[in-house]
């Protein structure tokens, strides 16, 4: 974690250094939020957690948000936008069940991700690989972003996702080895494809004053594939995954 803190700090350098740019380009939203998430992908065993949120943007050329990370906006139309981003992957700590499991770091990817927007939908493409971390291969996320103002204050939205994971991506993340299966007793597993993840989540905000909002956010997602197969899913945990929590945040 911290070598992916200083990394990221090293890239926003350039950003923040430059004190002649003009502030009111800047725009977007900081907060706080406190989820309840599984303690890994796959696991069947739940944890509260306070995390940050934030969505900042410099105009229309660069952004930094916790879903998508750091990237600049080299091409834009009315409707598309093509963005090389410097994201985050999360990896697997050896908590709970994997507790004797070696551990997989957390670590930074590079990528580029396509937006399409032709209405009140957002519609994207994002491909990336880890150049940090104990994760290698690429990973593959189509989303798409609905949010509509229902009544004065009040804002609800609506994101469907698919995710494919490379086989060396699912290895690192899913497979078993002879060691951490002895000490463990959960049985040895190797994947030999990729997976696919589906999602859907849902938010409903209530902007309660002028620049704070409150955030209720809700999601499911569903492993397949050699994830849902690994031994880590069917002996100790559950292909079936949920998220719930509120966010508080300020914009500006």
């Amino acid at each position: 974690m911290s070598r992916s803190l200083v990394c990221t700090l090293a890239i926003l350098a350039p950003l923040f250094a430059a004190p002649a740019l003009a502030q009111s380009a800047w725009n977007g939203s900081i907060g706080i939020g406190a989820t309840v998430a599984p303690d890994y992908l796959g696991s069947d065993d739940y944890k509260s957690r306070l995390t940050p949120d934030f969505n900042i943007k410099y105009g229309n050329l660069a952004y930094l948000n916790w879903r998508d990370g750091l990237g600049v906006n080299v091409l834009q139309t009315p409707e598309w936008t093509l963005s090389p981003f410097i994201g985050y992957h999360i990896g697997r700590k050896n908590t709970g069940d994997l507790s004797r499991f070696d551990k997989v770091d957390d670590g930074l990817t590079a990528g580029v991700k396509l937006t399409y927007r032709p209405n009140q939908w957002a519609y994207s493409l994002k491909a990336e690989a880890p150049f940090t971390g104990d994760v290698d291969g690429y990973k593959m996320t189509l989303r798409a972003d609905w949010r509509n103002q229902i009544a004065p204050k009040w804002f609800v939205g609506v994101s469907p996702s698919l995710v494919y994971s490379s086989s060396a991506w699912t290895q690192d993340m899913f497979n078993v080895s002879a060691a951490d299966s002895a000490r463990s007793g959960i049985a040895r597993y190797h994947a030999e494809q990729g997976y696919w993840r589906l999602g859907l989540a849902g938010s409903v905000t209530y902007q309660f004053a002028t620049d704070w909002s409150l955030t209720g956010i809700a999601g499911i997602t569903q492993l397949t594939g050699d994830a849902k197969d690994s031994s880590i899913v069917r002996q100790a945990g559950d292909a079936t995954q949920t998220l719930t929590g509120v966010i508080v945040s300020y914009q500006f």
